[in-house]
């Protein structure tokens, strides 16, 4: 990976610790907070290879329907949605509630801020 490649990976995996328990955010609302708006598909790449969901809870990103990955990389599909629900997040029709848990405008320019601070 070359240092610019490595330098979008830790902007992606710094704004998934942003987000706080109990709430999610879609593939583009990450790459939009790693600066580049058209990286959905690289958020996905980079999340499949987080060395420690302990310290980046990638579990925290579905897609803009509120879907969890059909193959999370820590335990299978079903693993990402446990993890939710274990920490309040509820599902409806198999999908996340994103009207009640996706992260609000407010908390992305939060984030935005925050993430401009470091």
């Amino acid at each position: 990976m070359d240092s610019r490649s490595t330098a979008t990976a830790e902007k992606i995996y710094a704004a998934v610790r942003a987000i706080p328990r109990g709430k999610v955010a879609t593939y583009s609302q990450i790459a939009a907070l790693a600066g580049n708006c058209n990286l959905r598909r690289h958020v996905g790449n980079v999340l499949h290879k987080n060395p420690s969901n302990e310290h980046t809870p990638c579990h925290r990103v579905v897609n803009a329907e509120g879907f969890c990955s059909g193959s999370f990389a820590f335990g299978g599909p079903l693993a990402q949605q446990e993890k939710l629900e274990a920490e309040g997040v509820a599902f409806t029709g198999g999908r996340v509630d994103m009207h009640r848990f996706c992260i609000t405008e407010e908390e992305f320019q939060c984030m935005r801020l925050e993430m401009a601070g470091n």
